[in-house]
């Protein structure tokens, strides 16, 4: 189990967070501050979170990677030097990493995340996992949640990215909302002093109580079901297209390459057209235009999805604000931006 500090935040700490605890408040701030989160993954997506998590002020960041740099590593993401290549990627990155904020414990671990036995995940509060397998995620999920350590898991496919949150069964946090203010109750005023009114100048913090699936729930919703069927059609297409992209990762033990775009383009289709029988949902419900956005880690796009899924710990973390239940999705092709949000809850 992990062994709670009561963190203190010294007025190093808090001129340095200075912005932050006026945003959420110093209670916030110590509930983060006293927080160790892991990181699997030093991919584009990776580098962003852990960005984000360093800069907000947690108290330990370890980053888990078993990967060299290679040449795309470096176009990726922006902690591993250009001359670190043949390196171990979570190494690599250390020293950007910890220099973006001294007072956070940066660690770096460069073992494969599979080989990591079930008590290396109990010593911390939250577990972001990129770039793993299906399996490895649902089996983390699924052991994290029965110890009530919070759970992420994200990816970027070319255009397309996701992440995935589980905070549990009973999950509590506040949000602030604006006051409203009672009526008077002075019949003289008329019908309108009898209604209570929003005052936009000040604030109130509303407890409240969110609860999540697992990712095996999540992943593994019953589409014959009526229930299923009824949501469909407010369910985004890149819940499905995730399906595929997993699956492809399982089948070949990494993500589609565009150096092997013709065979990998022919197997997208192959693993689309089995998703989706399997899930007993319409064929045509993903067509082949995916299959052009879906290749290698852009920056643009890890740079949203690193940001939000950042936000999603930090909220997690300090028990702000509401958080996503239980998808967030993004696709990079919407100039605007739009994201898309689906849970089985």
């Amino acid at each position: 189990m992990i062994e709670k500090e009561d963190p203190v935040i010294s007025e190093e700490e808090a001129a340095q967070y200075d912005r932050q605890i006026r945003l959420w408040g110093l209670d916030a701030q110590k509930r983060l501050r006293g927080s160790r989160v892991l990181l699997a993954g030093l991919g584009g997506l990776g580098a962003e979170v852990a960005k984000n998590l360093i800069l907000a002020g947690v108290k330990g960041l370890t980053l888990l990677d078993h990967e060299q740099v290679s040449e795309e590593s470096c176009q990726a993401q922006f902690l591993v030097p250009v001359t670190a290549q043949g390196q171990n990627r979570a190494q690599a990155s250390l020293e950007r990493a910890q220099n973006l904020n001294p007072m956070v414990e940066v660690h770096a671990d460069p073992e494969r995340v599979e080989d990591k036995p079930d008590d290396f995940f109990l010593q911390f509060d939250a577990v972001c996992l990129t770039g793993c397998s299906r399996d490895l995620m649902v089996r983390v999920d699924q052991l994290c949640s029965q110890r009530n350590i919070k759970v992420f898991c994200g990816d970027v496919y070319g255009y397309y990215g996701y992440m995935f949150s589980n905070l549990g069964q009973e999950y509590h946090y506040v949000e602030e909302k604006p006051k409203v203010v009672k009526p008077t109750g002075d019949s003289n005023n008329g019908p309108e002093a009898k209604k209570a009114k929003v005052d936009p100048n000040e604030t109130t913090m509303v407890k409240k109580t969110a609860s999540f699936c697992t990712l095996k729930e999540a992943l593994e919703v019953d589409w014959t079901s009526e229930k299923a069927k009824a949501g469909l059609k407010r369910t985004p297409v890149d819940y499905f297209l995730l399906h595929v992209l997993l699956k492809f990762r399982t089948d070949k033990g990494r993500d589609p390459d565009p150096k092997s775009f013709p065979g990998d383009s022919q197997l997208l289709r192959q693993i689309r057209d089995d998703v989706l029988e399997a899930l007993a949902v319409g064929s045509d419900l993903l067509n082949n235009d995916f299959i052009s956005y879906c290749f290698s880690e852009m920056s643009p796009v890890c740079a949203v999805m690193g940001g939000v899924l950042g936000q999603e710990v930090v909220k997690a973390l300090s028990q702000r604000d509401a958080p996503h239940r239980n998808f967030f999705f993004f696709d990079g092709r919407k100039g605007n931006g739009v994201v898309d949000y689906f849970g089985p809850n």
